[in-house]
């Protein structure tokens, strides 16, 4: 495969991939169905050279187009309610969401509603999908990053923060299926080398966690470890030759597949950050990065038959789990990680607390190795003071 070529896919939906690709958004959005576009986006990307060119190529053409960018990095729920009251007012027929991974998310959420006047709650992975009336049905949604780490792009799960219950939770519908997810390896260049290894970690840590969802599922499984083989070999390009497309593009490429992957499910790495992010507002994929070593040193009894593959798809010759270990250590260390919880002020004294959240979360329930509270608060108690 050709990095630097225009190529479409179509599964799991439509995915247009290439440099340059999103001057073609009016023709996309004509093959949605949509003539009046609201553009979601979060607070840090508003001022960004990619959202002006695309307000640009979507008025060039006379959509009409409206921005919502009042979206959390960790998106929160009375943000989905003001942008689904300016979807309305503006009598919007469809979403963009653009972004990382709280842009999309955000996105994504309003469209869940934007039509509808069901409870953003209703919407929570866990529960039985409401019924949603022919009259109200999802508007089209197109899904654009513009990060290569979050993977959100293909799904519409979302993660946003209960701002009553200070909880993260996943929120979805079978019926809301992105009608395109465009991959534009250009508007990464922009990223800033620490945005970089945060979000191309998050990538390898959504490949990690979904090849080690127990059960058979080899379509995942494949995708996970292409995920995994084009982010662990390419991210440390990416992160000093920031303007190398054909590493931006391989890292976009490996988010995609491995965010395709964890549909399947994560572990406790997602389970954890999921939290300490509504609580402390972190960011999502360094947390990630920080919470990873301790993770799997907790896992490694539990995935002894999954670590030789892995480090395979990372180029390794030793495939023992230290061999593995080291590696991904290094990578961090080689991309300026910090090493603890600690050092980006996540509080000494919130194992507790964090962890009885975090047995809640849906991909706790999809973890390698059955955990307790006790288990979770050891893990976080060691991602606080020794890390890696």
């Amino acid at each position: 495969m050709s990095l630097l070529e225009a190529q479409n896919w179509g599964f799991p939906v439509p995915i247009a991939y290439g440099p340059g690709r999103l001057a073609e958004i009016t023709t996309f959005c004509a093959t949605a169905g949509i003539q009046s576009p609201l553009v979601v986006t979060d607070r840090g990307s508003a001022g960004l050279p990619f959202i002006a060119d695309l307000l640009s190529h979507l008025s060039a053409l006379g959509l009409s187009a409206t921005l919502y960018s009042e979206i959390s990095p960790n998106p929160r729920d009375d943000e989905i309610a003001a942008g689904r009251a300016q979807f309305r007012k503006n009598a919007h027929d469809g979403v963009i969401a653009i972004g990382g991974g709280s842009g999309m998310d955000g996105g994504k959420a309003i469209a869940l509603t934007a039509r509808n006047d069901i409870n953003l709650w209703a919407f929570e992975y866990e529960q039985t999908p409401p019924q949603i009336a022919a009259d109200q049905a999802f508007p089209p949604l197109i899904c654009i990053p513009t990060t290569a780490g979050t993977g959100a792009e293909t799904e519409s799960t979302a993660m946003i923060t209960d701002t009553g219950r200070g909880m993260k939770w996943c929120i979805w519908h079978p019926d809301l299926k992105p009608s395109l997810a465009l991959l534009d390896p250009e508007i990464t260049r922009a990223l800033p080398p620490h945005l970089t290894a945060w979000t191309g970690v998050d990538a390898m840590v959504h490949a990690i966690e979904a090849y080690c969802v127990p059960g058979f599922h080899p379509l995942c499984d494949a995708m996970a470890l292409e995920g995994l083989r084009l982010t662990s070999r390419h991210i440390a390009h990416a992160f000093t030759k920031p303007n190398d497309l054909e590493a931006r593009g391989a890292m976009l490429t490996g988010s995609c597949l491995s965010g395709i992957a964890f549909l399947q499910g994560l572990g406790l790495v997602h389970a954890i950050s999921h939290m300490i992010g509504a609580e402390y507002n972190t960011q999502h994929g360094l947390t990630n990065a920080i919470l990873l070593p301790a993770v799997l040193r907790y896992n490694a009894p539990a995935i002894s038959d999954r670590i030789a593959p892995m480090a395979q798809a990372m180029g390794l010759t030793d495939t023992s789990f230290d061999a593995f270990y080291a590696h991904v250590c290094g990578l961090l260390d080689q991309l300026g990680i910090p090493k603890t919880l600690s050092d980006i002020d996540v509080p000494a004294d919130c194992a507790p607390a964090i962890a009885a959240k975090a047995l809640q979360d849906s991909a706790a329930a999809t973890n390698p190795r059955t955990l307790t509270q006790t288990d979770i608060e050891a893990v976080i108690e060691r991602a606080l003071t020794v890390g890696r």
